[in-house]
């Protein structure tokens, strides 16, 4: 399979440099943006605050991720295309497209932005499905690496929002500390979770093509969560036109509950992905292919806890490394059985099946569980 091969790292350096470039290129467009603005205090003063719930937000994201962990240059690409890429495509359509038809502020925020902003965010998701297929498992990956965009392109907008409503630019009143905080509190505190909310929608799509059988499937259920998005986005600005009473009607009545629901659903996805892949890994014990006694050490998150501490315990920081090594080996064997399964391997299933059971064959005879024999060297 060299072929496959050359095809999947051609991919990956093609996803790499198209990134890459337009990572940069929108770094540079919002720092022309931020520095033309003036202001260079309350710029700085708006950056910190939008800082804040960063932090917890991508926290709680890589808290979801933790049966397959993806890769951190990965996420990190996610969190800088939400940030510069996303922000900067969504305010040069928005400025072409104000300029060549006239919207109220009212529209614009109630079709517009949701329009543009959803589709330059889910952007770097279908980029993902095209180039980077193998790094997208179902629908829990698509929720995280959406969160990670969602939750840069947050930060951007946010500091353009906390500074223009100190500097008193943004036409709601004389700006200043009252204003800021007003803003911080709507934004930083109650609805930090918004933007990776949206874009979770688009995420969901993402995930289900992954596994889909049919390849109308596969256009549709991204195009389906690309409009769940427009539509929970717009739902969520229309709340803010029509003034601060119906923003918390709709925060309490809509946005609130649906946080906790996809919260909610993002776990029991979780969950499900343990049911999946205790089966697939159980065929493929079956099959010869990894020892069925390892499969609770594997799949079950406080077991595999359990197992890196005994490690560390009786081999020090090699041993957790080469037992942390050998889980991920068998989940990422578990997600590719899973779908040879159902039926959708991807196109280089036999290549990448044949190295996961190369990393399980070399590691396994070095790696004891707790209550068996531990090997000596």
């Amino acid at each position: 399979m060299p072929g496959a091969r050359r095809d999947r790292a051609t991919s990956s350096v093609a996803f790499a440099v198209v990134v890459t470039v337009l990572v940069c290129l929108g770094a540079l467009a919002i720092l022309a943006l931020l520095v033309f603005s003036g202001a260079p205090g309350s710029l700085a003063l708006a950056t910190v605050l939008a800082a804040l719930p960063v932090g917890p937000l991508v926290a709680c994201y890589l808290w979801l991720d933790r049966y397959e962990p993806e890769p951190r240059t990965l996420l990190a690409a996610g969190l800088l295309w939400g940030c510069f890429v996303a922000t900067a495509a969504a305010l040069l359509i928005q400025g072409v497209g104000g300029f060549v038809v006239s919207f109220t502020d009212n529209q614009s925020l109630a079709v517009v932005a949701p329009v543009t902003e959803e589709a330059s965010k889910g952007l770097f998701l279908l980029l993902l499905l095209w180039w980077r297929l193998a790094e997208l498992d179902g629908v829990l990956d698509g929720i995280v690496y959406a969160g990670m965009v969602g939750i840069g392109f947050a930060f951007t907008e946010n500091i353009l929002y906390l500074a223009a409503a100190y500097n008193g630019t943004d036409g709601a009143g004389p700006g200043g500390t009252e204003a800021l905080t007003a803003t911080f509190v709507v934004r930083c505190l109650f609805s930090p979770f918004a933007h990776p909310l949206f874009t979770a929608f688009t995420g969901i799509g993402v995930g289900l093509a992954v596994n889909s059988r049919s390849h109308a499937a596969r256009i549709l259920w991204p195009l389906g969560g690309y409009a769940g998005a427009v539509v929970a986005h717009a739902v969520w600005n229309t709340s803010t036109v029509y003034g601060f009473d119906n923003f918390v009607i709709a925060y309490v009545v809509l946005m609130a509950p649906a946080f906790v629901a996809l919260a909610g659903f993002a776990v029991w996805v979780r969950s499900s992905e343990r049911r999946v892949l205790a089966a697939a890994l159980t065929d493929a014990a079956r099959r010869g292919l990894m020892p069925a006694t390892d499969i609770g050490w594997v799949v079950d998150l406080g077991a595999r806890r359990r197992s890196r501490a005994y490690a560390r315990r009786v081999g020090g920081r090699d041993a957790e490394r080469v037992v942390r090594d050998y889980q991920q080996a068998a989940i990422e064997l578990g997600f590719l059985h899973y779908r040879f399964l159902r039926g959708t391997p991807p196109p280089d299933y036999a290549e990448r099946g044949q190295q996961f059971l190369q990393r399980i064959a070399a590691l396994r005879p070095s790696i004891a569980f707790p209550g068996q024999v531990v090997p000596t060297r």
